[in-house]
């Protein structure tokens, strides 16, 4: 029970094969108790796949871009638990402009929107829940992100707007530990998502994986994305913060295609 009495806010759970789906079954089996979020046409998924939870958590609305309702779920859950002791941000969205090799022909107001709302809603988050984490003692705050130190295919603006999030990261980690808030990021390999599906030239991506992790990598069970979340959410991760941790197989220490090919991979 590493999550036992914790209270955490989930951000980000659409289908029961999402990342943030699998974070939230997790920490219900490690004991925490759970609210999850949505917002517009999103509200009927993430409460229907809600009910495939046990027990089935209430879904609260909240839009990462208006911080009016960021404070009401912030109220809303001191309401409740007078505390929060974590939240999760898996949310991510970049127009289709922004993706699949479209880089140099994407406008700046479609990049400013995908940039807003993948990277910069990091620090809205935790800005937004900041008293109910402060009232916790020690609290973390978990985001996913797909390593945006490299310039992947398709990725495009969207690679930017990840390497942001964990640039992001790192100055929230300076500026919250002193609050006694930890805010790390989890690199995760590609899972065949509702987020993922959409990215044009997912698979080519993917392929890669499956050939150079040393690890076997599934791309349908995001069971250890989940299991990282729970760790850095747990007492266990109390001096662990800034950092960008991988659960991708070990695909990102491994060296580039051309080494693979030359031992015949």
């Amino acid at each position: 029970m590493l999550l036992d009495g914790k209270k955490l806010l989930i951000t980000g759970v659409l289908t029961d094969d999402s990342m943030a789906f699998a974070a939230a079954r997790v920490a219900q089996e490690a004991g925490a108790e759970i609210l999850l979020t949505s917002v517009g046409r999103a509200m009927s998924l993430t409460q229907r796949v809600a009910k495939k939870l046990d027990p089935v958590p209430e879904v609260l609305d909240m839009d990462v871009n208006d911080d009016e309702q960021i404070a009401a779920v912030a109220a809303d859950v001191t309401r409740r638990w007078g505390r929060a002791d974590g939240v999760l941000h898996s949310i991510g969205f970049m127009p289709q402009t922004g993706l699949g090799g479209n880089f140099l022909q994407t406008s700046w107001e479609d990049v400013a929107t995908g940039f807003r709302t993948s990277a910069f809603s990091l620090k809205a988050l935790s800005v937004g829940m900041l008293e109910p984490m402060k009232a916790a003692g020690s609290a973390s705050v978990v985001s996913l992100t797909f390593d945006g130190r490299f310039a992947w295919p398709i990725y495009d603006w969207m690679g930017v707007a990840k390497a942001g999030l964990e640039a992001t990261t790192r100055y929230l980690a300076r500026d919250l530990g002193p609050h006694g808030i930890r805010v790390n990021t989890i690199s995760a390999g590609p899972i065949r998502t509702m987020a993922g599906k959409n990215i044009p030239g997912f698979d080519d991506i993917a392929g890669g994986w499956l050939r150079r992790a040393p690890l076997h990598w599934s791309m349908t069970d995001a069971t250890p994305v989940g299991r990282m979340v729970a760790f850095l959410m747990s007492d266990w991760s109390d001096m662990t913060t800034g950092e960008m941790i991988h659960v991708d197989g070990g695909y990102h220490a491994m060296g580039t295609e051309i080494a693979w090919e030359a031992r015949g991979e």
